[in-house]
């Protein structure tokens, strides 16, 4: 039973990282997704492919997956381009802005 563990990236239409603070262990699937032909939606018969375990650090989810006998493959995550500009839209509404800001 194949696994994957990798850190997700941040949703693209936010500026924020909610959800990509935590390390995600996700089971490969054994079987391909096949179409259903009436309604059109995909299944898979391997309920394990509907898993996802998240885990603190990347640390513990190999703990886990030694623990319990996962052949796990880990995906380190891609680093941040440092292009930021400092201050950014919220920044105009800041309480401690030291000039008017007006239309």
């Amino acid at each position: 039973m194949p696994a994957r563990i990798y850190k997700p990236a941040r949703n693209a239409m936010q500026s924020g990282t909610a959800k990509s603070r935590h390390w995600v262990l996700e089971f490969v699937s054994e079987t391909r997704r096949e179409v259903d032909p009436l309604m059109g939606w995909t299944s898979n018969e391997d309920t394990q492919a509907q898993v996802r375990l998240r885990f603190s650090t990347k640390e513990a989810a190999l703990q886990y997956a030694k623990e319990h006998g996962i052949d796990a493959v880990v995906q380190e995550p891609h680093k941040r381009k440092t292009n930021i500009r400092p201050g950014g839209y919220g920044d105009n509404f800041a309480t401690n802005r030291r000039q008017v800001w007006t239309h």
